[in-house]
């Protein structure tokens, strides 16, 4: 069957993306300070599920990375955490160069890269679960209680 190889669960720029995600959420929520392009181009309500899922998504991709337990566990709470951040960045990233143009070129980039570094490593995440998925299928139950692979 050969080697199994997950990629690392510890990536420093995704670990500070998440670390940063709840921080500037509850931020938001608590200072009541909103970027004046979410503001401005994002219905209130919107605005708060916003916030919340940037709550969301650190909390839960953190507790994916150091999930104790199933390998699989963590990897699935960590795809959908990166998931929904790309979701999240995208939407701030069209709200950034709606609302300021071709002044937010630069500012949209940096916002835009973390977007594409997301669904990149949702990517990574789907090929590994799949790789997981394949080597289960070669190992039975007893020698996986065993210790055995």
């Amino acid at each position: 069957m050969g080697h199994l190889r997950i990629r690392s669960r510890h990536q420093p720029y995704e670990i500070a993306v998440l670390i940063a995600a709840p921080v500037c959420g509850v931020l938001m929520m608590t200072l009541n300070v909103r970027p004046t392009s979410v503001q401005t181009s994002m219905p209130a309500p919107i605005q708060v599920a916003w916030e919340l899922g940037l709550v969301a998504v650190g909390l839960g991709g953190l507790l994916g990375v150091s999930w104790p337990g199933r390998l699989s566990t963590g990897l699935g709470l960590e795809l959908a955490s990166v998931l929904v951040l790309g979701t999240l960045t995208g939407m701030y990233a069209v709200a950034l160069l709606v609302m300021s143009g071709r002044n937010s070129i630069v500012a949209t980039s940096f916002v835009l890269a973390v977007t594409v570094g997301s669904l990149g490593r949702a990517a990574q995440i789907a090929v590994d679960l799949r790789r997981l998925a394949r080597a289960c299928e070669f190992v039975t139950y007893e020698e996986l209680r065993a210790g055995v692979t």
